[in-house]
């Protein structure tokens, strides 16, 4: 069952960014990660022009992950998962999945029993 992601609160979170790392993996299994400059933009992600290692990943795994890294120490971190579309020398992703994570501490408590972290998903 796919969880679908809300795009107002993913909107929002994304306010309080200013880069990402788009990871995705080729025929090897071996994660290519770059910094992008991701937008937000009727509901899919542009992530403007990206070089030929990305496009061929995409291209033969259109599963990608992209990680906003928090601003500060303690900070939340917004990962996205999606499925990437590539457009020309572009790439677009359709969001899956998209949760703020950090880890949980005496401050901020885990979100779920048993788990070691404080994630909020931005699901509807």
């Amino acid at each position: 069952m796919s969880v679908k992601v809300d795009l107002d609160q993913l909107a929002d979170a994304l306010a309080d960014f200013t880069f990402a790392y788009l990871i995705t993996v080729g025929d090897d299994y071996r994660a290519h990660t770059v910094a992008v400059a991701p937008v937000l933009s009727d509901g899919t992600i542009d992530v403007g022009s990206v070089g030929n290692t990305t496009r061929k990943n995409v291209g033969q795994h259109d599963g990608v992950t992209l990680v906003w890294p928090p601003a500060e120490p303690g900070g939340c971190t917004l990962i996205v998962d999606g499925l990437g579309k590539p457009i020309d020398d572009a790439l677009t992703v359709e969001p899956t999945r998209a949760v703020l994570h950090r880890p949980a501490t005496t401050d901020t408590p885990a979100t779920n029993p048993g788990c070691l972290h404080d994630c909020v998903p931005l699901e509807s």
